[in-house]
């Protein structure tokens, strides 16, 4: 998915930007979460925008129930996973998925579903 992403929208990464390269590296830059941490994280990605923090873009209750529903349906024993390390007032930061300045991905499996919420952005 994310090399994926990164092909789709290398036109909008800073020229020479560096980043993982293989599916290896960027497993290595993503880690284990339980259920509400990807609810919260899910619900963060869909309202507010990493590279420009302030008011929400979306309505942040519409994108908690999109995101509880989705942890529904793929069960509580889905494994989750994300880049993101810190979302606390006043800090951001996640281990780089793509090239972009700004990336922040939440990734979970269960059943035989697979559902990915990918942001980028640069300043």
């Amino acid at each position: 998915m994310a090399a994926e992403a990164e092909e789709a929208w290398k036109q909008y990464a800073v020229e020479g930007a560096v980043g993982p390269d293989t599916p290896v590296e960027i497993d290595d830059a993503l880690l284990q979460i339980d259920a509400e941490r990807a609810a919260d994280l899910l619900t963060y990605l869909a309202t507010y925008d990493l590279v420009f923090p302030g008011p929400a873009r979306r309505n942040c209750a519409h994108a908690r129930r999109a995101a509880e529903r989705v942890v529904r349906l793929l069960g509580y024993e889905a494994a989750w996973y994300t880049n993101i390390t810190d979302l606390s007032p006043g800090a951001r930061a996640w281990n780089p998925v793509t090239r972009h300045t700004f990336d922040g991905v939440v990734a979970g499996t269960g059943g035989s579903f697979t559902v990915v919420l990918l942001q980028v952005g640069e300043d």
